[in-house]
């Protein structure tokens, strides 16, 4: 079904010439009864998100043999440290 419209009618019905627009309608909206410009629905294109594999990244990262090794000084000030050292209880 076609739709045309004048620009004053175009401005008050916008909303609804939208959604005709939508659903596959055509909607022309016309300057002193001649054509001007074609409203159409914009269609959002649909990209699905690329897929992950799995040791993408293998061989680019790089772990110290001791990485799970605690630093026995930061230990111990951790541990020799008092958690509220004003005494505020």
């Amino acid at each position: 079904m076609k739709i045309q419209v004048n620009i004053h009618e175009a401005k008050t019905t916008l909303s609804k010439l939208i959604e005709a627009a939508e659903r596959g309608e055509e909607v022309v909206i016309a300057r002193a009864g001649k054509p001007a410009v074609k409203l159409v629905a914009a269609v959002a294109e649909v990209t699905k998100p690329k897929r992950r594999e799995f040791g993408a990244w293998k061989g680019q990262v790089w772990y110290a043999p001791d990485y799970d090794q605690a630093d026995a000084e930061i230990e111990k000030d951790f541990l020799d440290s008092k958690i509220f050292p004003d005494g505020d209880v």
